[in-house]
């Protein structure tokens, strides 16, 4: 028996097994019936030309859960009329793919074209990716990989530069309450058989609640069917069903950098109810606290600096705060500090001073520290002239001196500029004294 003999096409199987989930039922059986995706799909768009014309080439499908990424491919096999081979990176080695491969290899030169289709192809090493090279480059198949991770980073180059990614959004909500009222009317393959009512309301809860992935709202959906009563599904019923809001997130993948991402420049940006929106995004899909507090820290120090000393102190006593208390009291601090971080006046000229500090020691010679300022314990070292000329600014009046402190290759370079913003603009007002009691003019530039 070949490998393709139980691998039926959906539009093959001409009555579904009705204990099947109905997200497996509901499956679209022909581009026309696919929701979603308009921008790869709808009329005169890349993908769909190319699915129609028949000339298909290896293609990545990147996107979030239930976004429809495995029944595109089976749609794109059928309407190909090839074979389809779902393959599972979890559950497969090297052994499978030359087994699969060879048997691709025979189908192709039988005048058969195979579509293999890799979930979670980010979940193949190097090694187990680099195997399907040569096929892919023969024409033995056609390979369609699926991931919920960005194909940059998980997938390695020589492949990708062999295929074509399309990127799939979450559904919208609108869309996924399409896809439950279509299951709840077609009594041949959904639940129209039982003619069920709900309340429209409670469809756009569960299409809410599934965050854009239509297989999560068409099982709360049908978990919530098994507990209609009279024919009625009430909102206890949904409910019961939903439990707890699936959340896209994965700590370890894109989504944990994006949300981390728009938290900073949310607080960046000034923006306490975005900060704190991204903030509770994290908290509730359980990121680890701590990691949080950390990243606060670091918007305290780059993005606010100087321009509010105490940022950095209330971060420090927030990250203290939620070690001792833990989950879930200490969420309450995190919130309060994003608030105070967000609402505080922001200036990145110190971070900045040492991002110049840091370009300047590379890219000049490492000049020895002048003899005037360092230290002479012996006498040798005094006869050498070090310390010779130093000034103790705290015998000089208002204890400063125009003493250089810099080689005489960097003087007169300025690093730290500081802003007008919140105490910032002390310090700049302190600065240009210092600058007027040395003699020299401020290298300071005005906002």
């Amino acid at each position: 028996m070949s490998l393709f003999d139980s691998i039926p096409l959906q539009s093959e199987r001409v009555h579904k097994d009705a204990q099947s989930p109905l997200a497996d039922r509901m499956r679209p059986r022909s581009l026309d019936e696919f929701i979603g995706q308009e921008h790869i799909i709808g009329p005169d768009k890349p993908l769909r030309a190319q699915i129609e014309s028949g000339h298909l080439t290896s293609l990545i499908l990147w996107g979030p859960p239930g976004s429809g990424k495995t029944t595109l491919a089976r749609l794109i096999a059928q309407q190909s009329k090839s074979h389809f081979l779902p393959f599972s990176a979890v559950l497969s080695g090297i052994k499978e793919i030359k087994a699969v491969m060879a048997d691709a290899e025979k189908m192709r030169r039988l005048g058969r074209k195979t579509v293999l289709f890799i979930d979670e192809i980010h979940r193949f090493n190097k090694a187990q990716q680099d195997a399907f090279l040569p096929y892919v480059e023969r024409g033995d198949i056609v390979l369609i990989g699926a991931t919920t991770e960005n194909p940059s980073f998980e997938v390695v180059s020589a492949l990708l530069s062999r295929t074509k990614v399309y990127w799939l959004r979450a559904l919208e909500t609108s869309e996924v309450v399409e896809l439950l009222k279509r299951a709840l009317a077609d009594p041949e393959r959904g639940l129209g058989d039982r003619h069920l009512k709900i309340d429209p309301k409670l469809l756009e809860e569960i299409a809410i609640a599934s965050s854009g992935d239509a297989r999560a709202a068409l099982n709360t959906l049908e978990i919530a069917a098994e507990r209609a009563q009279l024919g009625v599904i009430e909102p206890q019923a949904v409910a019961d069903a939903l439990q707890r809001k699936v959340l896209l997130y994965d700590k370890s993948g894109e989504e944990h950098y994006n949300l981390i991402s728009a938290l900073h420049k949310s607080v960046r940006s000034s923006d306490a109810d975005a900060a704190l929106y991204w903030l509770g995004r994290m908290m509730k899909a359980g990121e680890d606290r701590l990691y949080i507090a950390r990243r606060l820290i670091r918007m305290a120090i780059e993005d606010i600096g100087l321009s509010d000393p105490r940022a950095v102190e209330q971060a420090i006593a927030c990250m203290e705060t939620v070690h001792f208390l833990g989950m879930p009291e200490g969420d309450q601090a995190l919130a309060q500090l994003t608030i105070y971080l967000a609402l505080a006046p922001k200036s990145e000229a110190a971070y900045q001073a040492l991002n110049k500090v840091n370009a300047i020691i590379e890219s000049t010679v490492a000049v020895p520290v002048p003899l005037h300022l360092r230290n002479a314990p012996t006498p040798l070292m005094r006869e050498m002239g070090y310390t010779k000329g130093y000034r103790h600014a705290h015998a000089e009046p208002d204890a400063v001196t125009d003493m250089p402190c810099l080689p005489d290759s960097l003087r007169g370079a300025v690093f730290y500029e500081p802003t007008n913003r919140g105490f910032e603009e002390k310090l700049r007002e302190r600065l240009e004294w210092l600058n007027k009691k040395r003699g020299k003019e401020s290298g300071i530039n005005a906002e």
